[in-house]
């Protein structure tokens, strides 16, 4: 290549070749602004389902091992005496439904459903208070998760994170 020929680099003198340019990048800004955006929605979902497992076993454990707070502890003494021992709870499935826009707190809406099973446990009572403590430490586990227990009520329920609101359905006994 002779340098003492080199015409450089052809620009168009009418600066086509710069407007070009500059909606080319900016057609590519905003479709990274709106990749972003859904990749921090699906991000606070991601982790509020993990928070959501993560609590669902803890509830598991609590309730497999018989560990209550003493004044639970004392009222499942009477009522339901079968829970103060140690039981089998397996959790067999997580799953969660969008419910869509709630207008009262204006979030998503979003119902997590526990299937799960207990052998050893056959009273739909019993199980039922199993259900609800499960139920608690997955909605205590979100609102740790995001830093939400101040939003809520003592039980946690609903739980909030930024986008969401999440309730629980009852735990579906398999």
């Amino acid at each position: 290549m002779d340098i003492n020929n080199f015409k450089g680099i052809k620009t168009d003198n009418n600066g086509q070749l710069s407007i070009e340019y500059i909606m080319v990048v900016g057609f590519m800004f905003l479709i990274s602004v709106s990749i972003i955006f859904l990749a921090g929605d699906a991000q606070e979902l991601n982790t509020a389902m993990a928070a959501a497992r993560s609590g669902v076993i803890e509830g598991a454990n609590m309730g497999s091992f018989a560990v209550y707070p003493q004044e639970t502890f004392e009222k499942y003494t009477t009522e339901h005496p079968r829970l103060t021992s140690q039981s089998n709870v397996k959790i067999v499935r997580i799953d969660y439904t969008n419910k869509g826009y709630n207008s009262t707190y204006k979030k998503t809406k979003i119902q997590l459903k526990i299937w799960a099973s207990s052998p050893s446990v056959q009273n739909p009572s019993d199980k039922n208070c199993l259900g609800d403590r499960i139920n608690y430490h997955i909605r205590k586990s979100i609102c740790e998760a995001f830093g939400t227990q101040n939003l809520t009520s003592a039980v946690f329920n609903p739980a909030f994170s930024d986008r969401y609101v999440f309730t629980t359905n009852d735990v579906k006994w398999v």
